[in-house]
């Protein structure tokens, strides 16, 4: 493991061609330094970005089973997650809640902004190794439960996040990939989830560590956000929070040894404009600085992996 990410660097050549010369290089680089990054190649915009994932890693997928409000930009590219640019979003791997998740993610910058605003990784190979043995071995004896709240008036309604407006074909889908449901009226959804800590890389046979538990506990909430939302809805019914496999809470003080292993593993790098970044999300992280200035991201997933 060297570098991350690995920088190529393009000279204003077009990135399709140098896919298409070097795809077995790229490929095995990215599984090598879990994210590359293209820097100063001609990407040709949005359209550029949909051609270069299908050339890299086949068709973009739809973005189901989402937790953060995001918009379409084009066929099955979006913006990055539509949060206010001064709030920091954790280090976190797409999907890692879900059964069936991309294993390969495209950032592609088209407007940089004017300060921070960087997509800081983390190794999970890093994070796995420095996690402390008895913390680990308990989140990999126990599992870990993710337990979300969709409504109209707090987080995500279900049919956004499900991309549908059909009831049982929210039911099919959650029957099919491991999760549990509870209406508790026509616009109001509960689900868990138990879903494994860790993982072995599909490629590499890596252990990573791969989860949301950090990423969706109460505590790692902005410390006003956290005490606001507790107040306003309890913890029962929180848009989302993590607990044990077996539903037990999840010390503070552990989730902050988590927090504090990803953190010490992070690198950054700040975007210029036309940069595209692929990540290999068993193998990194990825997370949001906050910002000023217009910073627009435009975000593709592929390669629906299981490990």
């Amino acid at each position: 493991m060297s570098g991350l990410p690995l920088v190529i660097e393009g000279g204003g050549a077009s990135i399709h061609d140098r896919i298409q010369l070097d795809r077995p290089d790229i490929r095995k680089a990215l599984t090598e330094h879990g994210a590359v990054l293209f820097r100063g190649f001609d990407v040709g915009g949005v359209e550029g970005l949909d051609q270069a994932v299908r050339e890299l890693s086949g068709a973009p997928l739809t973005y189901s089973e989402r937790s953060t409000p995001r918009s379409r930009i084009s066929g099955n590219v979006y913006t990055s997650t539509d949060y206010p640019p001064q709030e920091e979003i954790f280090a976190h791997n797409e999907n890692s809640y879900q059964a069936v998740w991309p294993l390969t993610l495209y950032f592609y910058c088209i407007e940089p902004p004017l300060t921070q605003g960087a997509t800081p990784l983390s190794s999970t190979r890093a994070v796995y190794e420095s996690i402390d043995r008895d913390i680990r071995a308990e989140f990999e004896r126990r599992k870990w439960m993710i337990v979300r709240n969709y409504s109209d008036e707090l987080g995500l309604p279900w049919s956004e996040a499900f991309n549908t407006e059909d009831r049982d074909e929210v039911n099919a889908y959650c029957a099919r990939n491991g999760i549990e449901t509870e209406w508790l009226d026509e616009t109001r959804l509960r689900t868990r989830a138990v879903r494994e800590p860790s993982h072995d890389h599909p490629v590499t046979g890596a252990r990573v560590w791969f989860n949301h538990a950090t990423f969706f506990h109460v505590s790692t909430l902005p410390e006003e956000i956290r005490l606001g939302l507790l107040e306003m809805c309890g913890e029962e019914n929180l848009p989302n929070n993590t607990y044990y496999g077996d539903g037990e809470p999840i010390p503070d003080e552990v989730v902050e040894h988590l927090r504090s292993c990803y953190r010490a593993a992070s690198t950054r790098f700040d975007y210029q404009r036309d940069d595209l970044l692929v990540v290999d999300n068993m193998l990194s992280t990825h997370a949001r600085e906050p910002f000023t200035g217009p910073r627009r991201i435009a975000v593709a997933m592929a390669e629906p992996s299981n490990a």
